[in-house]
């Protein structure tokens, strides 16, 4: 039997995602800080794993001219660096959800540490770029992570 590595994999806790990463040589500066833009790699990969874990098939929502999600808005808070060989999760929560789009909260933590936080909308769009409802089980999807106060819209 050959062993074989597979990718990083996120986990759903609740109301929440969880995605580990890892600061690489390659995501620092000379300084050995992370360089300010791998924080949206690593909270888009967490978002792309949250789709996965939530068994919504984006390539095949694309490849059959259904859609696909796109950031619409982001504004993000950097608060500590994140330097070589740090152990980050990014946690992600859906603050809002609406028939085209979603809102998210994500966070990159380092143990308790909160070093960075993004408030984003992601919208639902057709192959030529206008906002497209959701299909309806992806809606139902989302709605397992707004906690009780958080009603969709």
């Amino acid at each position: 039997m050959t062993l074989r590595p597979t990718p990083p994999d996120g986990l759903i806790d609740g109301t929440r995602h969880l995605y580990a990463v890892r600061v690489y040589y390659e995501d620092t500066d000379l300084s050995q800080v992370a360089y300010h833009a791998n924080y949206l790699r690593w909270f888009e990969r967490a978002r792309s794993d949250l789709l996965r874990r939530l068994d919504i098939d984006q390539r095949a929502a694309v490849e059959s001219g259904e859609g696909a999600y796109a950031v619409a808005d982001l504004s993000i808070r950097y608060l500590r660096p994140a330097r070589l060989d740090d152990d980050i999760v990014i946690e992600t929560h859906c603050t809002q959800l609406r028939a085209a789009s979603c809102r998210m909260h994500q966070r990159a933590l380092r143990g308790d540490e909160l070093l960075a936080e993004a408030d984003l909308r992601v919208g639902f769009v057709a192959p030529d770029g206008r906002p497209r409802r959701q299909p309806r089980a992806w809606q139902e999807a989302f709605k397992s992570l707004l906690s009780s106060e958080e009603e969709p819209q």
